[in-house]
């Protein structure tokens, strides 16, 4: 479908938010993304749910995604009764050309990782400005409040500057009640390898580099939707 016109990243987001959320069926466990561009898709999904009878049970991956779909009405579920989901649908911060993510510039990468892994398709939704050459943002690192200074010290020894993530004056907190260290280790050759060495850390819940977990990014640009798939 092309888009004619000056269009913006807003509309690009919605684009392929809306276009991911139509791979989803009645009777489908949906895990609920969380960020600025699957909040298009939850909001699509309510609206099919309210006006053509889509019937589907939501897995939110944070408590503001939790309130965007109960607002929606869509109908949730949780891990105890659902270990298993036929699709998940969530943003990236940054997409590489093999389907390498970096993700957490919202906090909840921890729970994102834990629902891309229990679903039987992983389907991510990007705006352009999210596909790179190669992954070089600074990781998310969600670690227990404990460890801080340990993981810190870590992060430093595997090159990277590692900076404690604030909100206002405050410590960023989690919905895990953790802080989220932020490391920028530059250009990120072997995301698999890096991905591994920090949750080996002593402290470290999980961070934000995402290997394996994807076979499909759709990508919202002035053209249009685009789906690419290993």
């Amino acid at each position: 479908m092309a888009y004619n016109g000056e269009m913006n990243t807003e509309s690009y987001k919605k684009m392929c938010g809306e276009a991911a959320a139509r791979e989803v069926q009645s009777g489908d466990i949906v895990g609920l993304g969380t960020g600025s561009t699957v909040y298009y898709t939850i909001k699509y999904l309510g609206e099919l749910t309210r006006e053509e009878g889509l019937g589907i049970i939501g897995i939110p991956t944070s408590i503001a995604t939790e309130k965007i779909a109960r607002e929606s009405g869509i109908p949730l579920g949780t891990f105890e009764e659902y270990q298993e989901l036929d699709i998940a649908i969530d943003g990236a911060d940054q997409v590489d050309p093999g389907f390498n993510l970096i993700k957490g510039g919202g906090g909840a990468h921890v729970r994102e990782k834990i629902v891309a892994t229990a679903a039987k398709r992983f389907i991510v939704v990007a705006d352009e400005t999210k596909i790179v050459r190669t992954l070089s943002m600074a990781v998310p690192v969600e670690v227990l409040p404990f460890s801080l200074g340990l993981v810190m010290k870590k992060l430093s020894e595997l090159g990277a500057t590692p900076f404690l993530r604030l909100s206002g004056n405050n410590y960023f907190i989690t919905d895990n009640k953790n802080y989220v260290i932020d490391a920028d280790f530059g250009a990120i050759t072997n995301p698999k390898k890096l991905e591994t060495e920090i949750n080996k850390i002593p402290g470290v819940v999980d961070n934000g580099i995402f290997t394996n977990l994807t076979s499909e990014v759709y990508i919202g640009a002035n053209y249009g939707v685009k789906t690419l798939r290993k």
